[in-house]
């Protein structure tokens, strides 16, 4: 099976959404290093269980965690796969951006232009 890598901008969309909000970049943090049941995860923040199930829906919708069910628990871990068509056309912009300052350094950085003799002519 071959990774699509171009992110579609609703997709691009979906996940600046979902990565706006620092308790879900927290979850989506937690669920990188191990799978967590949405209990545990509900645990550790000062909000309702089911505010921390929109959270987590919100995460599954851009496609940055993917949730399982094993028995009665919800279990969601990171999707590695989607982190990493967000961090590609985050270093795609991050390149774009750097070419547009170097552009900039160049031409700060190029001598000033001598006046011509005619425009000395008047002085």
């Amino acid at each position: 099976m071959v990774a699509q890598n171009e992110v579609s901008e609703t997709e691009i969309d979906r996940v600046f959404h979902a990565l706006a909000t620092a308790t879900r970049r927290d979850i989506l943090r937690r669920t990188i290093h191990e799978e967590q049941s949405v209990s545990a995860l509900a645990g550790d923040y000062d909000m309702s269980f089911a505010a921390v199930q929109k959270h987590v829906a919100v995460l599954e919708v851009a496609g940055l965690i993917i949730k399982r069910a094993e028995g009665r628990e919800r279990l969601v871990r990171a999707n590695p796969e989607m982190i990493a068509r967000a961090r590609a056309l985050l270093a795609r912009y991050e390149e774009m951006w750097r070419a547009r300052v170097a552009r900039l350094d160049d031409l700060l950085a190029e001598p000033p232009a001598t006046k011509s003799h005619a425009s000395n002519q008047g002085d």
